[in-house]
């Protein structure tokens, strides 16, 4: 018997899918078809799909063309596959010609032609395409826009930004480019909003206004009254109102959390989370301050992230104490604050202007997790015992370091009105509730009611 195997994601089946099943099936007398894993996927770099693994499977299993239906869930699996389960013929279509001729050392590799003009990438862009607008000047402007370039159904209009832009990678980069926010609006369905965190409140009230979405990194606001004001006005005119954070959407991130939440090492008890940066802004003379941010604005909402993610908003008392910079007193060089929980405690360090190390350590009553520097946008974490033959690594490859995550969740909410937001509102509440108080204070005692 000759057997035949062919690999593939298979969502949204189409004629073309049915078409390179159907010719596959006619090189031997047995067909294997490996689908592969959400999972696997996202570690790929490939987010677009719309539909799960199991209805994945589903597509396949109707077409009455495969034998056998397997998971591809890891790199290197093919070559697995193969010795296993015998296989004479391995085929793939010819947009992969030559990629798998590595395979040849152990069947036969055949690239079939695919069926022209059609593809579920096609299906997904073209059938639901969302323009965005990009407002801001900064690093990850620039980085949200060629993430967006990967994210099928996602044009990128243009950019708006508040200052002279004297950056020519960013005038390489966008095709338009404008200072008259109004005229982008009037473009576009949706806005991702990375102006200076003194402008969101203003920038995302002007998008909702003119009924469209917005994916603003955080914090939203710098008033809880202002936060408040936003949401209730996204939910009135029935629109999607997102925090912007790549780091919730990294994949490493989100299995830390899940393994921790499932008792991997016990009862959390103590959460210590650091993020620093050393800007370029020329602060001892005094210059460029209008662009520059505190060390709370800069990284209090990622920093703050997994102590709420894991151990809530309700917490009992909160200190913070801040270092103000000599050319501007409202610029916080550096910020720490100390939570309190019933069983637990927790601390962040956050500086802009100043360098320490940006671990993130959680400690529980079994073991503790370790995620090395820079934590926020890891690939790597480690599970710690007291007996170190029990320690345990993770390895979860990414690409865009959460972004592309983060834009296909928006855009899944935007079209299908589906979805979570990775980030609770009660957690972005209280970041917001906490850069309020950073603004207006140098030190502070907070005890909850």
């Amino acid at each position: 018997m000759k057997k035949v195997i062919t690999y593939g994601t298979y969502d949204l089946m189409h004629y073309g899918h049915i078409r390179l099943l159907e010719r596959a099936k006619a090189l031997g007398d047995y067909l294997i078809v490996g689908i592969t894993s959400d999972a696997f996927d996202h570690e790929r770099g490939k987010i677009n799909g719309k539909q799960t693994v199991l209805e994945r499977i589903e597509n396949v299993k109707k077409t009455g063309l495969a034998d056998e239906i397997i998971i591809e869930e890891y790199e290197g699996q093919k070559i697995d596959d193969i010795i296993n389960y015998g296989i004479d013929v391995f085929c793939v279509g010819s947009d992969w010609k030559g990629k798998f001729d590595y395979l040849k050392d152990y069947c036969e590799v055949i690239y079939l032609d695919r069926t022209e003009g059609v593809s579920s990438s096609g299906i997904r862009s073209e059938s639901n395409l969302i323009n965005i607008g990009i407002v801001g000047d900064s690093n990850l402007t620039r980085k949200f826009k060629r993430e967006c370039d990967v994210v099928n159904g996602i044009n990128v209009v243009g950019l708006f930004h508040e200052y002279e832009l004297e950056d020519n990678k960013t005038k390489e980069l966008f095709n338009y480019i404008t200072d008259n926010y109004d005229e982008l609006i009037s473009k576009v369905d949706a806005l991702y909003i990375s102006s200076h965190p003194r402008f969101h409140y203003e920038h995302v009230k002007k998008a909702l206004l003119a009924n469209k979405h917005v994916l603003c990194e955080a914090p939203l606001a710098y008033t809880i009254e202002q936060f408040e004001e936003l949401v209730n006005l996204a939910k009135e005119r029935n629109l999607v109102l997102m925090d912007g954070n790549k780091t919730a959407y990294s994949l490493a991130y989100q299995r830390l959390l899940l393994l921790i939440k499932t008792g991997t090492i016990g009862d959390v008890v103590s959460i210590d989370s650091t993020c620093t940066s050393i800007k370029n802004y020329d602060l001892n003379n005094g210059k460029d301050l209008s662009r520059a941010q505190g060390s709370f604005e800069e990284w209090g909402p990622t920093a703050l992230l997994p102590i709420f993610q894991l151990l809530g908003t309700n917490y009992n008392s909160c200190t913070m104490s801040s270092m103000t910079r000599n050319v501007d007193k409202n610029l916080d060089l550096f910020t720490n604050i100390h939570f309190i929980y019933d069983n637990a405690v927790a601390s962040i360090k956050v500086g802009n202007g100043v360098k320490s190390e940006g671990e993130l350590i959680i400690s529980g009553t079994k073991g503790y997790a370790y995620v090395p520097a820079p934590w926020w946008k890891t690939e790597y974490f480690e599970i710690r015992y007291e007996n170190s033959n029990e320690n345990k690594k993770y390895y979860f490859k990414i690409d865009g370091e959460g972004i592309r995550y983060e834009i296909k969740a928006f855009s899944n909410y935007i079209i299908n009105n589906d979805g979570h937001f990775y980030i609770d509102r009660n957690v972005s509440k209280e970041i917001v509730s906490l850069k309020e108080k950073n603004g207006k204070n140098k030190y502070y005692e907070l005890v909850k009611k």
